[in-house]
């Protein structure tokens, strides 16, 4: 996994970056909207295109961990949906973990720097026009979040579907049984 791990990092970086700008973007329209309304679909929006994100890092990562050749990049959301599909379908628990330790792990590197730059009340509700430094520590602190617990999850999913190597997971086909 160890050898992986720049390949893996790289794509996370790549879905960050990419998924910034929608992010950045989402919180702009609604600078000014004081209402919990707007702090509600900025919020939707950001799960979906963070689900995006992880579903495309996962898909690079079954190409990665060495389940077929070819492009990383093409067709790698089609394949990370396909492994997402089957993680939580063989393995909801360890899918559930997955998502409750990144989610862990990001706040303890987003909260923080929000808060601080923000103030609590801006983090939990609307933006209400904050200064333009304070939405900067802001989403840095949401990038480096998403550079780390992208490939994290990617991880968790392909494994917890039975795509990573077979040393991790067991023989090809085994659909996750333990060894007789």
């Amino acid at each position: 996994m160890r050898r992986h791990a720049g390949a893996l990092y790289t794509a996370a970086l790549v879905a960050t970056l990419v998924n910034t700008v929608p992010d950045v973007l989402r919180q702009v329209l609604v600078w000014d909207v004081p209402g919990r309304g707007a702090a509600l679909a900025v919020d939707v929006v950001g799960v979906l295109t963070a689900t995006v994100a992880q579903l495309w890092v996962t898909g690079v990562a079954v190409r990665v961990l060495g389940v077929g050749g070819g492009s990383r990049w093409s067709g790698a959301l089609v394949r990370g949906t396909r492994a997402g599909w089957d993680a939580v379908r063989r393995a909801p628990g360890t899918v559930l973990a997955g998502v409750l330790a990144g989610g862990a792990v990001s706040a303890l590197l987003t909260v923080p720097a929000s808060v601080a730059a923000l103030g609590v009340g801006r983090v939990l509700g609307p933006l209400e026009a904050p200064s333009v430094g304070a939405f900067s520590v802001a989403a840095v602190s949401d990038v480096a979040a998403s550079a780390v617990t992208l490939p994290f999850l990617a991880v968790v999913l392909v494994l917890a579907a039975g795509r990573g190597p077979a040393s991790a997971v067991g023989a090809p086909g085994d659909r996750g049984r333990a060894p007789a």
